[in-house]
């Protein structure tokens, strides 16, 4: 294998920011089409830059995003984090006990690993179904999770999603819901209600996916729970800073849903033209996607690299010979290694779908000529 553990995937991620590096300063920032759907942003203006205080910041732009927050998000109160990862982690450390349970439902496992990270922390004991006639909560259950939309894109179904709410409910068992991307992928592209408004009683987003927020987490839901959560974040440090909160301000007000309705039908003719050469890719919400399984379909000569491995090879590929970013070079530990060409950015509103299909086509020609050779496959992923 080529990517092993951990460390190789922070290595990995250190090299592809150096390539991206390299381009923006040789090419300029034009030359880069970062399609991963977490480009996300940071609008500001010179006013409010100069109010982006350790004080001063959190008491003028914490209190702006109440109101916004809880318009995208629902529920009583918001909470900004440094990453929707802090908000699992400190809802986690706040309301689950060890040798308690912690069952989630999904629409297509894996879980984001930080859920069951945070379980093994607390001593929880945790359990995972995408399979919704499986799901059942045991006694001495702390915690119910649901994820609205998976790391692939994968919605729930809203009944199943409103059954496992009242499910929880029943037995007076807090459900918190992991709306990353759904919050926006769920409500806008296919119409379904904000998890709040199902009765989540916490509901955590990444402000950098389908929206120009920064990379962080936005936590909405009951008031009192917030408000003990709120302890833990602080405690942990787990907090917004105050460029982060204007940036989510920011980013939500500049959310524009007809993006991602627009991507919801150009990823048809991406599609097509891919199906051309391909059998394996998949549409998503908001473009195409090929797993790593499905790259290892795709391809015909000897080789003795992993799945995975072939998707980060592909991937790095793609990123150094046409600045094109997929989340396989740039992910944290962890991560799906599937790679997503996301249509919604900024990048792929103007992006001509025959010129992409051409340079995906030319990168997985040149997968196949560098897989037999594992050393260099190596030195693709692990050296700019």
């Amino acid at each position: 294998m080529i990517v092993e553990n951990s460390l190789d995937e922070v290595k990995k991620r250190e090299n592809a920011l150096s390539i991206i590096k390299d381009i923006v300063e040789s090419d300029g920032r034009d030359s880069l089409f970062d399609l991963t759907g977490l480009s996300g942003g940071f609008i500001a203006d010179s006013s409010e830059i100069s109010l982006l205080e350790t004080y001063v910041g959190p008491a003028i732009f914490e209190d702006a995003l109440q109101e916004v927050g809880i318009e995208h998000m629902g529920g009583e109160k918001v909470l900004p984090l440094n990453r929707t990862s802090s908000g699992i982690l400190a809802t986690i450390l706040t309301l689950v006990k060890e040798d308690t349970n912690v069952v989630h439902y999904l629409a297509k496992l894996p879980a984001h690993p930080s859920i069951p990270r945070s379980c093994k922390l607390v001593g929880a004991n945790y359990s995972e179904t995408d399979v919704f006639d499986e799901f059942s909560i045991p006694d001495n259950t702390s915690l119910v999770v649901i994820t609205g939309s998976t790391m692939d894109h994968q919605v729930i179904d809203e009944e199943e999603f409103k059954k496992v709410i009242d499910m929880a409910h029943q037995k007076d068992i807090p459900v918190m819901v992991d709306d990353a991307s759904g919050a926006r992928l769920r409500t806008t592209v296919f119409n379904q209600a904000k998890a709040c408004d199902l009765g989540a009683d916490i509901a955590i987003t990444s402000t950098d996916k389908l929206m120009p927020g920064p990379r962080g987490g936005l936590m909405a839901g009951r008031e009192d729970l917030i408000d003990e959560i709120k302890v833990k974040v602080n405690q942990f440090g787990l907090e917004a800073q105050p460029p982060a909160v204007l940036a989510m301000l920011n980013g939500i007000k500049n959310f524009n849903g007809d993006n991602l309705i627009k991507s919801f039908t150009r990823k048809d003719d991406l599609f097509e033209l891919l199906s051309e050469k391909f059998s394996n890719f998949e549409k998503t919400p908001t473009g195409v996607m090929i797993s790593p399984e499905g790259l290892a379909g795709e391809i015909d000569i000897p080789h003795n690299l992993s799945q995975k491995d072939l998707a980060f090879v592909f991937s790095f590929i793609l990123l150094k010979d046409h600045g094109i970013i997929t989340i396989p070079p740039v992910s944290m530990p962890g991560a799906s290694a599937t790679i997503r060409f996301d249509l919604s950015t900024s990048d792929a509103f103007d992006l001509d779908l025959n010129d992409l299909n051409k340079k995906i086509v030319s990168s997985f020609e040149e997968l196949q000529d560098v897989i037999p050779n594992e050393e260099k496959c190596r030195e693709i992923v692990f050296s700019s």
